[in-house]
């Protein structure tokens, strides 16, 4: 069977433009109608959110609490997955999306696999289960995308989580995700061997981006939104943009 690339890739092939949770703001995010629709777009790359059910399933949301994107009171980490999958998460955007489901990882990964894309799979672990969530989505993402040339890039603002997944799956691709500049995170991210810093844009200057540099292949950011923003980040030569509007920034 066919490995997937290596952590340590030397060629980078994940497009400059990403789309952010499926279709930044447009669909209700982090749903495969969202994933659909910044297709249509034109955008071949996408950022997610995954994290793990209270039985273990991996699947889709950003938020701890459920209540933004699904009405309902609770964590998602707190629930199994056959309670979480009855959930409407599509009718908080509006009506257009009613009905809409959380998806499972594996189902993002069939529809991302069978149309040739690439995605960026951020771990969001519930608290106190960083380490467990990090192995498990890497498990799962190194047997969904088997074979595949192009395998998922696993990242996470929780370094304990990265370091399961580095365990769990040595040659998946690993990426840092940095609101705020803690002291050590470029000693932690050369010691999880990340190809990617992934920026907050409003936090990135030219000593950050060489400092990022020093220490992994690629600077990534989010969420750039705004044409003075896009400017900013190209003159600061960021290597790819995590974006909500994929409806302004279609891929080159």
């Amino acid at each position: 069977m066919t490995q997937p690339m290596e952590a340590s890739m030397n060629s980078w092939p994940y497009p400059y433009w990403i789309a952010h949770r499926g279709a930044g703001k447009l669909a209700p995010e982090n749903t495969l109608a969202a994933f659909r629709l910044g297709a249509t777009h034109g955008h071949t790359c996408f950022e997610c959110d995954v994290k793990l059910s209270r039985d273990g399933v991996p699947f889709l949301m950003h938020d701890g609490e459920l209540a933004r994107t699904t009405g309902q009171a609770g964590n998602g980490g707190d629930q199994d997955w056959s309670e979480l999958a009855a959930l409407d998460a599509g009718a908080w955007h509006s009506p257009a999306y009613a009905g809409e489901p959380l998806p499972t990882l594996e189902r993002i990964a069939s529809f991302i696999r069978s149309n040739g894309f690439t995605i960026n799979l951020e771990i969001k672990p519930t608290p106190g289960v960083e380490a467990l969530t990090g192995r498990v989505v890497a498990e799962h993402a190194l047997r969904l995308w088997a074979g595949s040339s192009v395998p998922p890039l696993l990242s996470s603002f929780r370094p304990e989580a990265l370091a399961a997944a580095k365990d769990a799956a040595p040659n998946l691709p690993r990426g840092l995700l940095m609101d705020h500049y803690w002291e050590g995170w470029a000693d932690i991210a050369a010691q999880l061997g990340c190809v990617a810093i992934i920026c907050n844009q409003r936090r990135l200057d030219a000593d950050i981006a060489a400092q990022a540099r020093s220490v992994a292949k690629r600077l990534l950011v989010y969420t750039v939104n705004e044409p003075s923003d896009v400017a900013r980040m190209q003159t600061l030569g960021v290597d790819g943009i995590i974006t909500d509007a994929v409806d302004r920034y279609p891929p080159r």
